[in-house]
């Protein structure tokens, strides 16, 4: 626990201490058990290129995702293009030795050139050229998830996963996921090989997968891992318009429509409205924001970026936190005002 906050029994419900923090959820009916919380990679990749997240210290990355291992997360989310193979690499680097402890998630449809333009490929002869970069910068015989980044060019989807379903059966990769999908797109993935699971943008801030992809994915079996939870850090609780205004030009979120007016203002404004709950609750909203999205028996996991071993306590704890309906229903009266 942080300090001396203590929840209210009646209220929250945390794992005792001599037990996991962290639960697992089967990912739809593939067999895989994921940790309630995966550790996110993204901002790992650095600065350098179009997504990056500022300057990163790669020691610390590695700190990091051994922080997140020893606190029993069992998963970790990746993708090639995080820091154009950066990524990759220092994930290679923190598990070596460590391999039967992790599930390795990682990524394809993203590709770039010499100038560090990036492409988008779904094309066969790309995604197994990348598959095999990929386990080389992992330094992995085999990929435990992998996952279609975008659904871009559209008309490659199926080239794509069929792709991916070729991968499967000669053994480079356990099992094949997609990210960003809609429910007619996962509908012609689907009729050529089973979806374990879909990696959607998922937060108080952005629930545009609660429509129809959330119940198709139930339907249908699809696991569903969660990015981004925290609104790319808006609701840690620990944002400010000072800080979006400091944002670097290396920093994507300086360009995105979340971090500048009128979205920003109107963002803090619900963080405000969770600052009492959370303080209620003896956590912090992070944790909050966290438990909100795994509130929903669907959402198998909730994938948390870190870029410090600090940052891994927190976003463990949020794993044992089960929101009570009374919580929930405060929750969606503040969202909808």
């Amino acid at each position: 626990m942080h300090g001396s906050r203590r929840p209210a029994a009646d209220i929250i419900e945390i794992l005792m201490s001599n037990q996991p923090l962290l639960s697992t959820r089967p990912l739809g009916r593939s067999g895989l058990h994921l940790t309630t919380i995966g550790l996110g990679t993204w901002a790992m990749g650095g600065s350098g290129w179009t997504f990056g997240w500022g300057e990163q210290d790669d020691a610390e990355s590695v700190r990091a995702i051994r922080a997140g291992l020893d606190a029993g997360i069992n998963w970790i989310d990746t993708a090639a293009v995080y820091g154009l193979g950066r990524a990759e690499r220092i994930v290679g680097q923190a598990i070596a030795g460590r391999r039967d402890e992790v599930i390795v998630a990682t990524k394809c449809g993203r590709v770039w050139d010499e100038s560090r333009t990036i492409g988008k490929r779904l094309c066969r002869e790309s995604v197994v050229a990348e598959v095999d970069a990929s386990l080389a910068r992992l330094g992995i015989d085999v990929i435990d998830l992998y996952q279609i980044h975008w659904p871009e060019p559209d008309e490659e989807i199926e080239e794509g996963w069929a792709t991916v379903a070729d991968l499967i059966r000669i053994g480079k990769v356990r099992f094949g996921g997609v990210c960003n999908f809609s429910v007619s797109q996962l509908e012609r993935a689907q009729r050529i090989h089973p979806i374990a699971s879909l990696q959607p943008p998922y937060s108080m801030l952005k629930r545009d997968i609660e429509a129809d992809i959330l119940p198709w994915c139930e339907a249908h079996g699809v696991g569903i891992v969660a990015y981004s939870p925290m609104q790319a850090g808006l609701l840690t609780g620990a944002f400010t318009r000072e800080r979006a205004a400091a944002l670097g030009a290396d920093d994507w979120r300086s360009r995105n429509p979340f971090f500048q007016e009128p979205m920003l203002s109107a963002n803090l404004r619900v963080v405000d409205g969770l600052r009492p709950i959370a303080a209620r609750l003896g956590i912090t909203v992070a944790e909050l924001a966290l438990a909100w999205v795994l509130r929903l028996p669907a959402v198998t996991s909730a994938i948390a970026g870190a870029r410090r071993p600090a940052q891994i306590q927190e976003t463990v704890q949020a794993g044992a936190v089960q929101l009570p309906p009374d919580v929930i229903a405060e929750i969606e009266t503040l969202l909808a005002t």
